[in-house]
């Protein structure tokens, strides 16, 4: 069980998500703080601060996806008194820039601050992940 409603927080961020797949970034939009300190690095290579510079980017990339959803696998979720984090994958099939219909992946790190009772995103760091061989377990 997740505590203090940030269950809600992890819900309201999977439909923005999968609207984000879908070419809508609204509600993906709306679990973010409305708060200048907002940041954000991209999968796509951007960095920007604050709501404005976000929100556009964020309209941006889903200017850039079509016909697909994408879903979070969350490895970590802690959730702390006014602060939060995931760490995990988000991955699905979209097209993207009007491209054939493709799988992606992307490493998500979500950072959350309940403001005035409810969580809201202050950070996201997403990347691509490397293709790297597995690494060798010692004493295997």
């Amino acid at each position: 069980m997740i505590a203090d409603g940030f269950e809600g927080a992890l819900d309201r961020t999977a439909a923005g998500l999968a609207a984000m797949g879908a070419g809508d970034a609204r509600p993906y939009q709306e679990c973010w703080a409305r708060d200048d300190g907002v940041t954000l690095f991209g999968a796509f290579g951007t960095i920007e601060q604050g709501h404005g510079d976000v929100m556009a980017t964020l309209d941006w990339v889903a200017s850039r996806f079509s016909d697909g959803t994408l879903v979070p696998e969350y490895e970590t979720v802690h959730v702390g008194e006014d602060v939060a984090f995931t760490v995990g994958f988000e991955r699905g099939v979209l097209r993207v820039d009007g491209g054939k219909p493709t799988e992606l992946t992307i490493r998500v790190t979500h950072v959350y601050r309940r403001i005035d009772d409810a969580w809201c995103i202050v950070h996201r760091h997403g990347d691509h992940p490397p293709a790297l061989a597995a690494r060798p377990r010692l004493g295997a």
